[in-house]
């Protein structure tokens, strides 16, 4: 590849972007179908580019434009979705917000049409095969390539307690998995996903993306699956590790702190430093598989306190972000945020809807979870 070919766009500061992924479930049921192509052909007419298939007919994704602050996010996805959720009522199904079904069956998935996806699936096999999560991704501009490796590296560190904030999938193929977030573990089976080992600088990464081109081990810096990356296209930062939470205001609450924590990072010129891989894959650990409880040590210290637990560590953050919250109007969403510490994330509450029984009233839960999803 040549180097030139790798630039980072110009874009404005702090603006968003986010992309959801919704699982398609049967109105009777409420297992998962595959019916994203019927969604797909009705929209067809109105034109959008942003709602476009997964891998899996049974996911269908929706993305914003360029949003200048999260209630431009509020607006743009509050449309889109009603959209869609009015073809998918055609189609028999309901949109779900959640980044595991609790009893669909990897086994009985379609794979999308698609050459990308066909060559993905052969390498993969069944770690891919048993890969039918969903996620939020959140876009942030930045200033520039070097301030996007700076803003990763840094942020890369405190992904962990947004994890065990959005956590939303205890539950796989009608097992309960003992994690707030299995979606994580499921992730990480696969290549070049997960923890980075950044370079130090934007020509560092442009000569890395190089190295796996020319090998043949990466197409495209889309390839590069990391819990944080830079997204030198859209000139942003584009943060991969959180699950999708079954509300909607969380899902703009964890966009206000992720916007903030962004602006933090650049403005405060925090200079980022290799650290130690174990400590970064403990603290992740700690927030898949224990959420809000697990353990969050802070390997920079911008926290007050250096071992807490995530939720204690949430708290802090906010306190730290609040200049900028402020600034960009956002403390009601994180108001919204301090409501998940107090009474929990969406793996908590499928837990409390699902019951502890030998038979989990997982039908019961799903239509719960869909009827509070704009609480």
């Amino acid at each position: 590849m040549d180097n030139n070919k790798i630039v980072f766009a110009d874009s404005k500061s702090y603006t968003l972007g986010v992309e959801l992924e919704f699982q398609l479930v049967d109105q009777e049921t409420l297992n998962m179908v595959p019916r994203v192509q019927p969604i797909l052909d009705e929209l067809a007419p109105r034109g959008s580019d942003r709602i476009v298939p997964e891998f899996l007919q049974s996911i269908i994704e929706l993305q914003t434009g360029v949003c200048n602050c999260v209630a431009d996010v509020a607006g743009d996805l509050g449309r889109t979705i009603q959209i869609v959720e009015d073809a998918a009522d055609s189609q028999h199904c309901y949109l779900y917000s959640s980044s595991l079904h609790p009893f669909a069956l990897s086994e009985e998935q379609t794979l999308s049409s698609g050459d990308r996806y066909k060559r993905i699936m052969e390498e993969l096999q069944l770690v891919g095969r048993r890969f039918i999560s969903q996620g939020l991704h959140v876009h942030v501009g930045v200033g520039g390539g070097d301030e996007a490796i700076r803003v990763c590296a840094v942020l890369q560190a405190y992904l962990p307690i947004l994890l065990a904030m959005s956590s939303s999938s205890p539950y796989y193929e009608g097992k309960d998995t003992g994690f707030q977030s299995y979606r994580t573990k499921l992730f990480e089976a696969l290549p070049l996903a997960g923890i980075a080992d950044y370079p130090m600088d934007w020509q560092g990464f442009v000569e890395e993306v190089d190295f796996l081109c020319e090998r043949e081990i990466i197409t495209k810096v889309k390839d590069l699956w990391w819990d944080v990356r830079p997204s030198p296209g859209l000139g942003t930062v584009e943060i991969r590790a959180c699950d999708i939470p079954s509300r909607f205001s969380e899902i703009l609450g964890l966009t206000a702190v992720i916007q903030a924590m962004v602006a933090f990072v650049a403005e405060n010129q925090i200079p980022w430093r290799r650290l130690n891989q174990q400590l970064l894959r403990y603290n992740k650990w700690q927030a898949a598989r224990h959420g809000l409880n697990g353990m969050f040590h802070d390997p920079y210290g911008l926290l007050r306190s250096h071992s807490q637990s995530m939720s204690q560590a949430a708290e802090q953050l906010f306190a730290l972000i609040q200049p900028l919250t402020n600034r960009f109007q956002t403390m009601d969403h994180i108001d919204d945020m301090r409501k998940v510490l107090a009474e929990g994330t969406s793996s908590d509450r499928q837990r409390a809807l699902a019951g502890q029984g030998s038979t989990p009233r997982f039908r019961e839960m799903i239509s719960r979870l869909r009827d509070d999803y704009w609480l």
